[in-house]
């Protein structure tokens, strides 16, 4: 299995899932190494952000720039989260400026949500490396940053052999495997 094949099946989950979500209008942010990928896998009509680096800020800048009044930032390699735990990501924004989902063990953030336009505290990292402890150090108060549900990404032998073949959605990953 190639590693481009392995990626292009996982984001491709993530954005089926997004684009079902009747409650939030889905995005594909790629940067211009990405951007075929995000053209072939958007669904009609989805807005395709070109953003300089794979960091959460400038996606954020751009869902502000397009009007949004707050956005979430989501891993790609997350192809079996329920949209519960999406939901469960924007929730806290009614009272706080960020919320961050948790994306396993040692596997950074699954994803960042904030009221927009972010908060100027707020640091640039991206979702491999940057943790609520990581967030919460720039916030004015530690309240700032909440953290919501965990849902584990797929970026291992460890996290693959949790997958749950009753959980539907992921169809492009599970025909990968061979499933």
């Amino acid at each position: 299995m190639a590693l481009g094949d392995w990626r292009a099946a996982l984001a491709e989950d993530v954005v089926d899932l997004l684009a079902r979500l009747a409650q939030a209008e889905a995005a594909i942010a790629a940067t211009a190494a990405d951007l075929k990928l995000a053209e072939e896998i958007a669904w009609p009509g989805m807005r395709i952000y070109e953003v300089p680096t794979a960091t959460y800020l400038p996606v954020l800048a751009a869902a502000a720039a397009d009007g949004f009044e707050q956005a979430a930032v989501l891993a790609a390699d997350a192809a079996d989260v329920p949209g519960m735990i999406l939901g469960k990501l924007l929730q806290p924004l009614d009272g706080r400026p960020v919320a961050v989902a948790a994306g396993g063990r040692g596997n950074g953030l699954l994803g960042v949500a904030a009221g927009l336009p972010a908060p100027s505290w707020l640091a640039d990292h991206d979702l491999d490396s940057a943790s609520a402890s990581l967030l919460r150090k720039t916030a004015p108060s530690p309240g700032d940053v909440t953290s919501t549900a965990e849902w584990r990404r797929l970026r291992g032998p460890a996290e693959l052999a949790s997958l749950d073949m009753g959980l539907e959605g992921w169809d492009n990953t599970r025909a990968l495997l061979g499933g």
